[in-house]
């Protein structure tokens, strides 16, 4: 093991010890004395011994914590939930648990979480503060391209450090196809194998399901070994797709190309699509606002204590889904963030296999579970999205994450600040109102945004849960019109259709 991994393993113990000495002393109301600890010290024993055996047997100590993540945290859960039963049945070996209060494990397992993520937290927010900030994006947020590679050899791994080195801000890489079928499900560089070429439709359909439309394939094999059916199958992608196929062996091809955008307008036929775009003074502004850097500070505080508080809710809700739809109990789906760098936003699972036992494809409205529809319905589907805001991918207001092929270049404004579990288009919206009427809403919001403007949202956030949505006619007109004046948004045409028929948008007030 080598060094550095050694300081991971010790800095882990270390904090596994701290948190279980916290436990204790919070369990015994903040007394400690040289006997208690003395009488207690074989849990001490048993908890460093349990921890030298998971955490190298899990790989915590492989993980590097500036580049900590939602998988890094939920691995932490899973390092608290075997640490925990060990400790506890090697303790029980020892002396039966004497002097050890039964509440202390689970104290025990909650704070070693919080201690552990803390310490991750804090490494990587120190590494990212040594970078521009990234508390308010104001450069112009633009989705990135998802490439798929096809391929696992020297050619793959050499587009693979190219990307590292030169594309991160432009490239996402949505995984690998290899040419054996034995390397399906491995990892290259924590890229997913996710089949073989022929399986390339399948592929593409099931990313497609997981939030992630590729726009470029890149080939790192060289065409004469691929097989003539998965030549034929690249062209017939290339023909009846806008996906580009790329082959590497001819060139490297990392310039940027124009994303073709996926995404419908609601507008009038022949009318030009609204743009939101901030001027570089006005963004210059919003970017040093406090609100952000304090907006970040309460959610992770109030995101971890909710967490803590509503792990029963999170066991019950996960029994549920389990019963009922089976496992995987989290469903995770790609969404642009902050800045358009995507990353996984985390649900329940509320729908049941997208393909019946005969390969056809279910409707998505029959495959959602009775279960999955109160779910829904109550929000408790979005509990995971706690671990989202703390690791930093949102925020509890904002604008909502859109699937990649509904968050087209004209209203990549919305990138600007961390997406929300709610917002003021969902409020004052919801999906009543076109798309369009969305972005106006959420881009004023980013103008508008302070501490009470964030619970006004908050507020209507419950009446909507409690009487479903509102579309709010006034708050629309005043978005467009607020937004024009301001000369955020440029849209050619005068007039766009109200809700009611009637003339609506910026002019209709």
């Amino acid at each position: 093991m080598s060094k550095r991994r050694l300081f991971v393993l010790f800095a882990d113990l270390l904090l596994i010890q701290l948190a279980t000495l916290a436990a204790l002393v919070l369990r015994d109301n903040l007394e400690v004395s040289v006997e208690r600890l003395i009488a207690i010290a074989p849990y001490f024993l048993a908890t460093l011994v349990a921890s030298l055996v998971v955490l190298p047997v899990l790989g915590t100590t492989r993980s590097m914590w500036r580049f900590a993540g939602t998988p890094d945290f939920i691995h932490l859960v899973t390092v608290a939930l075997l640490v925990v039963p060990i400790t506890m049945g090697i303790a029980f070996g020892l002396n039966r648990m004497e002097d050890v209060p039964r509440s202390l494990p689970i104290l025990q397992g909650l704070i070693m979480i919080l201690a552990q993520g803390a310490a991750r937290i804090l490494i990587r927010s120190y590494h990212r503060s040594r970078r521009p900030a990234v508390q308010f994006s104001p450069a112009a947020a633009k989705p990135l391209d998802s490439v798929l590679i096809v391929g696992v050899g020297p050619l793959a791994e050499l587009y693979l450090a190219s990307v590292n080195e030169f594309g991160l801000n432009r490239l996402n890489i949505a995984g690998f196809v290899a040419n054996k079928a034995r390397h399906a499900g491995r990892l290259v560089q924590r890229h997913k194998v996710l089949g073989t070429p022929v399986d390339l439709p399948d592929v593409l359909a099931r990313l497609e399901v997981e939030g992630v439309f590729v726009d470029r394939i890149v080939v790192a094999v060289p065409v004469a070994r691929l097989r003539p059916r998965e030549r034929e199958i690249l062209r017939e992608i290339e023909t009846s797709t806008s996906i580009e196929v790329e082959f590497l062996a001819e060139t490297l091809g990392l310039e940027r190309r124009d994303r073709k955008d996926r995404g419908q307008t609601t507008g009038e036929p022949g009318s030009e699509p609204p743009v939101f775009k901030f001027a570089s003074d006005e963004l210059a502004r919003l970017a040093e606002r406090p609100f952000w850097t304090f907006k970040r500070t309460a959610d992770f505080v109030v995101a971890t204590l909710l967490f803590v508080l509503l792990t029963p809710a999170f066991c019950v809700v996960a029994a549920l889904v389990g019963l009922d739809v089976g496992r995987p109990i989290l469903f995770s789906q790609r969404r642009p963030g902050l800045g358009g760098y995507p990353f996984a936003l985390l649900k329940f699972r509320t729908m049941g296999e997208p393909h019946d036992d005969k390969g056809c494809r279910i409707p998505d409205h029959l495959r959602v579970s009775r279960i999955g529809h109160f779910l829904r319905r109550t929000r408790l589907d979005e509990l995971p999205q706690l671990l989202n805001i703390m690791a930093g991918h949102m925020s509890f207001i904002g604008p909502r994450p859109l699937l990649p092929v509904d968050q087209p270049k004209q209203f990549a404004a919305r990138l600007l600040v961390r997406p929300g579990l709610t917002g003021w288009a969902q409020v004052e919206g919801g999906r009543i109102i076109s798309a369009d009427d969305k972005a106006a809403l959420d881009v004023w919001y980013i103008r508008e945004a302070s501490v009470g403007l964030d619970l006004r949202i908050l507020l209507k956030t419950v009446r909507m849960v409690v009487k479903g949505e509102i579309a709010n006619l006034d708050s629309v007109r005043q978005a467009w019109g607020d937004l024009e004046r301001a000369g955020v948004c440029r849209r050619l045409g005068s007039e766009r259709p109200g809700l009611d028929g009637s003339a609506g948008g910026p002019l209709a007030a």
